[in-house]
């Protein structure tokens, strides 16, 4: 059995270790933390895959067209994002507007790896957690035989869920930490 085709195989059981937001990190998805029952407040963690449809108003949609569509981070619709990646988004413009170039790459969604539909779908894993008014989806998949993992929060905003940062866990870094100046 391959290495990728063997952390499939475990992605479940590490998608269990999340728990609900107030427990959802980096630890937890290493399988350091212990699986924890949702708060009275809390829903449930969801697992998908691109196949499954996730409901339309909900966290995992907002994230979903960065992997069945390739969408670009960059030129997504701001109104998608709010502080700090709104911030961080739009100071990128500003830098590219001015001919300095680009401070973000152009597939941060996919972990700064060659984007390859065919593999995406054979390996992708998501997994939704909400807490009242705060989210995060937790996706997966193997590029290449290397597991990527990134970390999506999101904030609910006049009835709609609001992209507030996105974290590579295997990359370790953060769009709220580019500084685009």
């Amino acid at each position: 059995m391959m290495l990728g085709q063997r952390f499939l195989w475990l992605l479940p059981t590490a998608f269990l270790a999340i728990g609900p937001v107030g427990g959802a990190c980096a630890e937890g998805l290493l399988g350091a933390k212990t699986a924890t029952a949702p708060s009275a407040a809390g829903v449930a963690p969801s697992a998908s895959n691109l196949a499954t449809a996730p409901a339309p108003d909900s966290p995992t949609a907002q994230v979903r067209s960065f992997y069945v569509d390739g969408a670009d981070l960059a030129l997504a619709d701001r109104g998608r994002f709010t502080d700090p990646a709104r911030m961080v988004l739009e100071k990128n413009e500003i830098l590219k507007k001015s001919g300095q170039g680009d401070c973000l790459d152009q597939n941060m969604a996919l972990d700064e790896v060659p984007y390859d539909k065919a593999m995406l779908e054979k390996t992708f894993k998501s997994l939704e957690s909400i807490n009242g008014d705060e989210a995060r989806v937790v996706v997966a998949f193997v590029e290449g035989s290397e597991p990527h993992r990134l970390e999506w929060k999101l904030k609910k905003v006049g009835g709609g869920w609001k992209i507030t940062d996105l974290l590579s866990v295997t990359g370790e870094w953060a769009l709220s930490q580019y500084q685009c100046e």
